[in-house]
């Protein structure tokens, strides 16, 4: 929890914080340029309004006394005044257009930033390297990133506008002030500094108490998620888990709210105070210009003209100030923002990079390759040595956490090795270009996606470019099964899939495979990868698609990774890894014959079966 002390932000963070307005500024800039010029306009109008305003009042109320000491008829005295009334009708008129005009631009501009912003988000989040996604810190960031981002920019484009208005009403009321009286002038501004200091360190204390809870709310949206879902549901249900998880995310709700209520209470008490301090200041130079009136220093027309400039000083400077903090305020925000797209990858794409072979007439060859997860002592591959030739089917086989996946994530370059490379037909995998190499290689994993969309989307996924081509869905839908599934669907290929949007038809989880495994085969690639692809399948459906395999992937490298040994018998060479080390590989009855580890692990399934 924030601790509510009166320690003032440093100068750095000031720095910090201000730093971000150009950013913030060119963001708004990006989303909308008309918008923006137009605040810029309507604010410029705006600020010369105030003491324009307040000078026609004078001008009234001089022409009325003066009509009334003269003894003009009324017609006369109302020619005298009639032309300032127009003035100030034509000023509150111009005043009302800005007001409509920018609150207009405000809708508009919130709309597309809160787009633009978001936008930003996600593209710097699909561009970012897997390690990313695979730690809790990366996941503070987003939060803190989305917290309030398109309210946080638009504000601070507001606010500088607002504060540019305000300087400007402010530099036009005070040089008349200071003509006046300047030490009225100077107690004005006085009174109104200390309600500057306590709304920045209001926005210093509101920002570190929104970021450092990022890890909290995190867990309380995953409450919330967890409660609400139907992946979830059943569990919940079944378990009992309703109330437990409904009482956790409600202690946490009532934590952000102790610690919001404090520091509303902490705003609450300072604005008091320091608004009794301006308050005042204003009733003594109230007092004193009355005294001036009485005394027949001034007219009455100058009376209103410097008691409508006094308040307007103290509103704008009240206004100026407040308008400062909230810009720091933002600035804070907005510093999680910019700090979470600045987040680099470890690992590069090529900038001139190698043409792909077409076919692949060697194979790929893992040489010394050896890699650590980031943030992780332990290395989850060793000294990897293994070529797998053009066309050769490969299984490889291990217990949970041996380095299988983490081979196919190296080979799809969603990691680069810590030590060692990948070769592709001799060249380094790094040498081309990161897309083009993907393309090539079709993967489906064993928690796969379970796209909300309709089977044509959900098996198109497998080749974007390639969604429109319908006998080629057929087909992958035909070597994957997902043909099977179509046929029993009301809407056949254009039938919602999930339970989330309207007329959504829910899979079993062997058939969701299945439409997995057809997204798979949808990838004209010359690899292809397999991470446990029947886990839910019945035994005579895996049968019947691993028979077919080597029809499936003629003339194409394919990895299998499963813990089915009667899969993996169907592979022309059989890997086995353990603890991140390759320590067997050969044929099925090659490594039968060893009477290894792979031997050992075949009889004990086998057993299972006599």
């Amino acid at each position: 929890m924030v601790v509510f002390g009166p320690k003032p932000p440093q100068l750095r963070d000031l720095r910090s914080a201000f730093k971000t307005i150009p950013q913030a500024f060119k963001l708004v800039w990006r989303a909308h340029r008309q918008g923006t010029i137009a605040m810029a306009v309507v604010t410029l109008v705006a600020a010369f309004l105030p003491a324009l305003q307040a000078w026609i009042g004078k001008m009234i109320v001089d022409s009325v006394i003066q009509a009334v000491n003269t003894g003009l008829a009324v017609e006369q005295g109302l020619r005298l005044a009639l032309p300032y009334l127009l003035i100030e009708f034509v000023i509150i008129t111009v005043g009302a257009v800005v007001r409509e005009v920018r609150a207009l631009y405000q809708r508009i501009l919130t709309s597309r930033l809160k787009h633009e912003m978001s936008g930003s988000i996600v593209r710097q989040s699909l561009g970012l390297d897997l390690h990313y996604f695979e730690n809790a810190k990366y996941y503070d960031q987003l939060q803190n990133a989305r917290q309030e981002v398109g309210f946080r920019a638009m504000t601070i484009m507001e606010t500088s506008f607002m504060l540019v208005q305000h300087l400007i009403t402010i530099s036009s009321v005070i040089v008349i002030l200071i003509s006046f009286s300047p030490i009225i002038a100077l107690i004005l501004i006085c009174a109104t500094l200390p309600a500057l200091a306590a709304q920045l360190r209001y926005g210093d204390m509101n920002y570190l108490l929104q970021t450092l809870r990022a890890p909290e709310n995190r867990r309380m949206n995953y409450l919330e998620h967890l409660l609400t879902v139907d992946t979830s549901a059943k569990e919940v249900k079944l378990f009992g888990l309703g109330e437990p998880l409904l009482q956790r995310y409600e202690a946490l709700f009532e934590k952000f709210y102790r610690e919001d209520t404090a520091l509303a209470r902490w705003r609450g008490s300072r604005s008091l105070i320091w608004g009794l301090l301006a308050t005042t200041s204003y009733y003594v130079a109230y007092a004193w210009i009355v005294w001036r009136t009485i005394s027949g220093q001034i007219t009455l027309g100058e009376l209103t003209f410097y008691l409508a400039l006094f308040r307007q000083s103290q509103m704008s400077l009240e206004q100026m100030f407040g308008t400062i903090g909230q810009i720091y305020e933002s600035g804070r925000f907005m510093e999680n923002l910019f700090s979470f797209l600045s987040l680099k990858n470890q690992s590069t794409s090529n900038p001139n990079p190698v043409p792909m072979p077409r076919p692949i007439r060697r194979g790929i060859e893992f040489r010394n390759v050896s890699f650590r997860y980031p943030n992780r002592p332990q290395y989850a591959l060793r000294n990897v040595n293994l070529f797998i030739g053009a066309g050769e089917k490969l299984a490889l086989v291990g217990n949970n956490g041996a380095g299988k996946t983490t081979l196919v994530k190296l080979m799809t370059r969603l990691y680069d090795p810590t030590e060692g490379e990948i070769l592709l037909d001799g060249v380094d995998i790094r040498e081309y270009d990161v897309d083009e190499l993907r393309k090539r290689i079709g993967v489906i994993f064993q928690d796969f996606v379970r796209y909300h969309a309709t089977v044509r989307e959900n098996i198109g996924f497998g080749q974007i470019d390639a969604m429109d081509n319908e006998q080629r869905i057929i087909r992958a839908a035909e070597r994957g099964g997902g043909d099977e599934v179509v046929t029993r669907l009301p809407e056949g290929y254009d039938t919602m899939l999930g339970a989330w949007f309207e007329k959504g038809q829910e899979l079993s989880g062997g058939q969701w495979q299945k439409i997995a495994l057809s997204r798979a085969f949808m990838r004209d690639g010359e690899v292809l990868v397999l991470d446990e692809p029947t886990a839910a399948l019945d035994a005579e459906r895996e049968f019947e698609i691993f028979q077919r395999f080597r029809e499936l992937t003629d003339g194409k490298i394919a990895l299998l990774i499963s813990h089915r040994f009667s899969t993996v018998r169907m592979a022309d060479r059989i890997v086995v890894l353990e603890n991140g080390h390759l320590t067997e590989l050969g044929t099925h009855a090659e490594l039968l014959i060893q009477n290894g580890t792979y031997a050992k692990l075949f009889n004990m399934q086998a057993a299972g079966y006599r």
